[in-house]
C-alpha cells in the first residue's frame, strides 16, 4: 500500500485533532508546527501539494522593500526580521543575492533617492545582509553588461533573499516535516462539506483519484486553502471579516539571461518591480500584477507581450526575445488579505501580510493572505491558536522548523567525502552533488549515498540537463506521495521549469522515471500526463 493510501485509512479510522484544508505554504507549516508540538494531524489538499499559488512565485523571501514606497514601515520591520529568521534557519535552502535595481530617466523617484530607501531597508534588516551600495550607469553596465543604460539615471545593488530551489520543493519540505511527527498528509483528496457536532467536525472527503468519498472527524478545523479560502468558507456557512482579492501573476523562463550572480530588478511599463531572476542555467522573468475575480487563471497572450516587451525595452540582447524563446510559464493568483466586505480596496497597495481570522462559536480558523517569507509565524500562530481551542499540545515548545542538526550534516558531508560525491557530479550541472543534495533532502540524503554505494549507476540523470539522480527519482517514488507525473516534473522537482516540453517528452529517462514512480502503472501515468500537455 502507498502512503497516500496508508494515510486515507488512517482518516477514514482515526480522530485527529485537527485537519488542515490546503497543502499550500499556510496548510504546509501549520502541519509542520501542529504535529511537531504532539498534535494528531491530518492534511488534505485537492490537487497536489504547492500545486497552485505556492509553486508559482518569484522563489523570493524578502522583505517587502516596495512597501517602503507606501510607508508601511512596521510591516517591512517585521518581514525583514522574517526573512533573517528564515535565512539562519535554513542556510542551505534560503541564500542572500544581491539584487541590481536600474533606475529609468523620468522615474517617479531619482536613483539617489532609492538608494536612500535601500540604506533605510539595510537598517529595517538589522544590517544581517551586505550592505547596499549607488551604481553610475557606467557601474551599472560593469556591473552586469546585459543592462541596457541607454535610458538609465542610476542604480542601487542591495541584499535580500531567494530559494535556491523551486518554491514547491520548499512546501514539500515542511509537509515532510509534519509526516515525519505523524501527519497524516494526503494530496488529491478534496473537502466536501463539513458539520460540527458533538464536539467533533464530521468531514465528508472526497479521494480524487479513486473518485471515492469518505469520512473523517477533528477536534478542530483549519482552512489554509490560499485563494480558496473564502470558498470553503461560504460552503460551511462561516462568516469572517476578512476576505480575498487576487492579483495573477505570471512569469516566463527562459535561457539564462546576463549574470547568474545577481536578480536584475526593474520597475516595467506599469510601474510596478519587475525582476529577471536566475534559475541555475536558466532565467525567470516577471511578473505580471492583473486584478482577477476567479482565483484560478491562465497565462494570455497578453501577459506573455507584456514580459517581453519589458525584458527586451530593459536588456541589451542580441537579439529580441520571443515567444519562441519560453521554455516554462509561471501562473498563479496572489490571495491578498483585506479586511472589511464593503467598500472598494486599492489593490494595487495591498501587501502580502497574513491574517488569522478565528470563528466566535467553532473550534476553526481560515489564513488570509500570506507569503513565503512569513511562513514560521504562521507556523506559530496557528499552534498557539489551536492550543488556546483546548486542542492538547503535548510538545508545545517544541521547534518545528530548520535544517537538521549539525551533526546530522557533518555525517552526511564526512560519508559523502568518503566516497568522493563530488566526483560523480554530471558535468550539465551547476554545482557539486553534495551541496544540492543536502539541501533538498536534508537528513534523508543519507539513503540516496546508500543507494549509489549500492549502484553507482543511481548517480547518473535520468533526464539530460534537469539535475536529478535516478536515486532522487526512487526516494521520491517511496517518500514523496508522487501521484502523477507532473507532482515530479513540475513540484518535487523543476524539471519542467527548466527543461523544454519536448525535451522532456523525448528524453529516453522519462521512460525510466516512470517505472521507478509508478511501477506497473507507469505507461498509464506517461499517458494521463501526455494528455495532459495536449490541453495546455
Amino acid at each position: 500500500m502507498s502512503l497516500r493510501h496508508t494515510f486515507i485509512e488512517q482518516h477514514k479510522q482515526r480522530i485527529f485533532d485537527t485537519l488542515v484544508v490546503g497543502g499550500g505554504i499556510n496548510g504546509a507549516v501549520s502541519a509542520a508546527a501542529l504535529s511537531a508540538k504532539g498534535a494528531a494531524v491530518a492534511l488534505i489538499d485537492r490537487g497536489d501539494f504547492a500545486g497552485e499559488t505556492s509553486s508559482q512565485s518569484s522563489n523570493l523571501a524578502w522583505g517587502g522593500i516596495k512597501y517602503l514606497e507606501s510607508h508601511e514601515y512596521g510591516l517591512v520591520w517585521k518581514l525583514c526580521r522574517s526573512r533573517n529568521h528564515l535565512m539562519r534557519c535554513y542556510p542551505s535552502t534560503v541564500e542572500e543575492i544581491r539584487f541590481v535595481a536600474s533606475i529609468q530617466k523620468g522615474f517617479r523617484f531619482p536613483a539617489w533617492f532609492i538608494y536612500l530607501g535601500a540604506l533605510l531597508y539595510w537598517v529595517f534588516g538589522r544590517f544581517q545582509t551586505r550592505a547596499p551600495r549607488y551604481l553610475s550607469p557606467a557601474a551599472l553596465k560593469a556591473r552586469d553588461p546585459s543592462i541596457d543604460i541607454s535610458h538609465i539615471s542610476g542604480g542601487v545593488e542591495y541584499s535580500d533573499c531567494y530559494l535556491h530551489d523551486n518554491d514547491a520543493r520548499f512546501v514539500w519540505n515542511f509537509i515532510r516535516t509534519a509526516i515525519d511527527y505523524g501527519c497524516a498528509a494526503a494530496n488529491y483528496v478534496e473537502l466536501l462539506d463539513s458539520e460540527f457536532r458533538d464536539g467533533l467536525w464530521h468531514c465528508q472527503l472526497r479521494d480524487n483519484i479513486r473518485g471515492e468519498c469518505y469520512s473523517l472527524r477533528a477536534k478542530a478545523l483549519v482552512n489554509a486553502a490560499g485563494p480558496q479560502v473564502d470558498a470553503i468558507n461560504r460552503g460551511l456557512a462561516v462568516t469572517t471579516t476578512h476576505r480575498h482579492l487576487f492579483s495573477k501573476g505570471v512569469h516566463l523562463i527562459v535561457d539564462r539571461l546576463g549574470n547568474s550572480d545577481s536578480i536584475k530588478a526593474f520597475f516595467a511599463s506599469d510601474g510596478r518591480l519587475f525582476f529577471v531572476i536566475p534559475m541555475g542555467p536558466k532565467t525567470c522573468i516577471g511578473t505580471t500584477d492583473t486584478q482577477v475575480d476567479d482565483p484560478t487563471a491562465a497565462v494570455t497572450d497578453e501577459d506573455r507581450r507584456f514580459i517581453l516587451d519589458n525584458v527586451n525595452s530593459l536588456l541589451d540582447l542580441l537579439r529580441p526575445l520571443t515567444e519562441g524563446d519560453i521554455i516554462a510559464e509561471r501562473c498563479g493568483v496572489r490571495p491578498l488579505a483585506l479586511e472589511g466586505s464593503d467598500g472598494v480596496a486599492d489593490w494595487v497597495k495591498l501587501s502580502r501580510k497574513h491574517a488569522i481570522e478565528l470563528d466566535d462559536a467553532l473550534p476553526m480558523l481560515s489564513i488570509f493572505g500570506g507569503k513565503l517569507t512569513d511562513c514560521i509565524n504562521v507556523g506559530d500562530e496557528v499552534a498557539e491558536y489551536i492550543a488556546d481551542m483546548g486542542v492538547e499540545l503535548p510538545l508545545r515548545n517544541k521547534r518545528w522548523y530548520g535544517e537538521p542538526a549539525a551533526d546530522i550534516k557533518q555525517e552526511f558531508m564526512h560519508q559523502a567525502l568518503a566516497m568522493r560525491l563530488d566526483d560523480m557530479t554530471p558535468s550539465s550541472s551547476s554545482e557539486p552533488l553534495t551541496k544540492r543534495l543536502w539541501r533538498r533532502y536534508g537528513s534523508h540524503a543519507l539513503a540516496l549515498l546508500e543507494m549509489i554505494r549500492q549502484d553507482p549507476r543511481d548517480a547518473e540523470l535520468l533526464i539530460e540537463n534537469a539535475e536529478y539522480l535516478r536515486c532522487e527519482v526512487a526516494l521520491a517514488a517511496r517518500m514523496e506521495m508522487i501521484t502523477t507525473l507532473d507532482d515530479f516534473l513540475r513540484r518535487r522537482s523543476k524539471i519542467a521549469l527548466v527543461v523544454r516540453r519536448e525535451d522532456i517528452l523525448s528524453a529516453p529517462g522519462l521512460i525510466d522515471a516512470c517505472q521507478l514512480l509508478f511501477g506497473e502503472q507507469a505507461d498509464q501515468a506517461l499517458a494521463d500526463y501526455l494528455a495532459m500537455q495536449v490541453g495546455r
